[in-house]
């Protein structure tokens, strides 16, 4: 396939939830975009590995039942993403579509693979503006509706998602990501927007712990 466009990227994901859809994709593309300008950044390159860096099936069935079994062992959903790019890139120059998987393989918060590139510096920088500031927010209570999780909760000492008993609640999810990935972004574009999303992020958790609690 060659280069992919909005539409044929918008197919790749039906059925996905609202917390990682196609319209999550067009704001990491939009922002993508923006950043790649500020720093100088291959456009195409970017906009190949935004609409592609969370993809959740492939064309092919083949290769879709394939995910399927790495998904179910595991797997990274950066990585898989990557694989499911290079698939799809098949037939263009070997430089581009290694730059467009790395890209997207680099993209994680939690994963050790840094973004070497330029371009995998303004992809990481643009999926996570999406997950802080008053988006970021409603990300996070959209996925702890969908998942039947409470609103609220305290982080107890040492918690570890997945490990801890406690729910991942927002309030988790701010705690142990959310507030660390301002400082966590790469490009100056990126560190620059991330200081206004976090203060709002900021505010709001603390102000809904006061009402929690009864003293707002």
């Amino acid at each position: 396939m060659p280069r992919v466009t909005v539409e044929q990227a918008r197919a790749l994901y039906a059925g996905a939830d609202s917390v990682h859809d196609f319209d999550h994709v067009l704001r990491v593309l939009a922002m993508a975009e923006h950043l790649a300008a500020l720093e100088g950044a291959d456009l195409q390159i970017v906009r190949q590995a935004a609409l592609l860096h969370d993809i959740q099936r492939a064309e092919d069935d083949n290769i879709r039942q394939a995910f399927a079994m790495q998904v179910a062992a595991g797997a990274d959903h950066a990585l898989l993403a990557a694989e499911a790019a290079r698939s799809i890139l098949a037939g263009e120059d070997a430089a581009f579509i290694d730059a467009v998987a790395h890209a997207i393989e680099a993209h994680r918060f939690r994963n050790d693979i840094e973004p070497r590139t330029i371009e995998a510096q303004v992809l990481f920088d643009a999926d996570k503006l999406d997950a802080i500031g008053a988006v970021g927010v409603a990300r996070a209570f959209a996925y702890s509706g969908a998942h039947g999780l409470p609103l609220w909760g305290e982080v107890s000492p040492g918690y570890t998602p997945g490990v801890s008993a406690d729910a991942h609640t927002p309030h988790h999810e701010f705690e142990i990501k959310l507030k660390h990935i301002r400082d966590r972004l790469y490009t100056a574009g990126g560190r620059r927007i991330a200081e206004e999303r976090h203060r709002f992020m900021l505010a709001f958790f603390e102000r809904l712990a006061a009402e929690v609690r009864g003293e707002s």
